[in-house]
């Protein structure tokens, strides 16, 4: 396979020259402005048998997920990576920053994502994965406790501004886009909602959140250990967010059996009254979750990727799950039942805009 220049001379700096005969594959990339490559060697030759290239978007520095823009020299990538690994979390190893062609070079972890696992293990047995995740977010958060000021972890806050801007990101994309603009009544209803669940977050305890942390962002070693990736947009933030990212991921649909078992278990880790962790929980999964359905359908009008859209309505069924769980919200219930035909559990997917 004839190699492009930018691959060659990253990798001409990771093996030498003359550059060994590889193999090259443009991986399925995910939500990401990223582009991933997977490079084999065909012969033996000093240094890691297969590696992952990811190749940068032009602004690197760049995110459309909202939140202010922090003046920093260091790719937030490496500098959170480098603080996990600095604290025993278990990350990719980096074999090269080729940073004048945008160019990271990654350990390869293979194709076994979490999600992956899931769909080949029996739903009876999903209680040992979805353990060991929730062990590892407690970990993860344990031992980033008291990170330093100058972090751009500690820099980064979900605050007002940013909670405020997911919700707005659902009301334009998740529903005005797909359903028409509110009435003067119904945008009201939704305004008042919006404040009360954001004041309740912003007085929510915080942490290290790694903003992302669910079954695609999860991968399986061949023995079983987890590696998280997508690490980059790490801030401190509400205690549960990485706990809803993965027990209300809109990959996958669990039962609220297993969600409340998992409530309690981090709980225990954590040393947290359960019912505590529990009412953050479902008000924190009423955000994220209208947040990610809006998030869909701003990728595919805006990325032309349609391939979230099935997706959309998992994420509202978590919301209508959080919003019989609090047992409050009800105008917002009312709003979204009448605006969302099927909500919660019965909502068609989204046509595209190239459909």
């Amino acid at each position: 396979m004839i190699m492009t220049p930018d691959l060659d001379e990253g990798l001409e700096k990771l093996y030498g020259t003359p550059l060994p005969p590889v193999v090259v594959e443009k991986l399925k990339g995910d939500a990401s402005t990223r582009t991933y490559f997977r490079v084999r060697l065909t012969e033996p030759r000093k240094g890691p048998p297969t590696i992952i290239v990811m190749q940068l978007p032009e602004d690197a520095f760049g995110s459309d997920e909202g939140g202010a823009q922090l003046e920093t020299t260091r790719l937030p990538f490496l500098e959170v990576g480098e603080l996990l690994c600095a604290r025993g979390i278990p990350v990719p190893n980096i074999y090269l920053e080729y940073l004048e062609r945008g160019q990271i070079l990654l350990e390869d972890l293979g194709d076994t994502t979490f999600e992956r696992q899931l769909l080949e293990t029996p739903r009876e047995q999903w209680k040992g994965p979805y353990g060991q995740a929730v062990d590892l977010l407690a970990e993860i958060q344990e031992r980033c406790e008291d990170l330093p000021p100058t972090s751009i972890v500690t820099r980064r806050n979900f605050d007002r501004a940013l909670l405020e801007w997911e919700l707005e990101h659902f009301r334009r994309w998740g529903l005005e886009e797909l359903y028409g603009s509110l009435d003067p009544a119904s945008a009201r209803v939704a305004s008042e909602a919006f404040s009360a669940i954001v004041a309740e977050i912003e007085a929510m305890p915080t942490g290290f959140v790694h903003r992302d942390y669910q079954s695609r962002n999860l991968m399986v070693r061949q023995g079983g250990e987890l590696t998280i990736l997508d690490f980059q947009d790490a801030l401190i933030g509400p205690r549960t967010y990485d706990l809803v990212a993965l027990l209300c991921d809109s990959y996958v649909s669990l039962d609220i059996d297993l969600q409340e078992a998992m409530i309690e278990r981090y709980a225990v880790a954590r040393r947290i009254d359960a019912e505590q962790v529990r009412r953050e929980f479902w008000v924190v999964t009423l955000h994220r979750k209208l947040k990610d359905a809006g998030r869909f359908v701003f990728i595919d009008r805006k990325r032309n990727d349609a391939s979230f859209l099935q997706w959309y309505a998992q994420s509202l069924a978590y919301v209508g799950r959080a919003l019989s769980q609090t047992g409050r919200f009800v105008p917002l219930k009312g709003l979204l039942r009448a605006q969302i035909p099927g909500f919660p559990d019965s909502i068609a997917k989204p046509a595209s805009i190239a459909e």
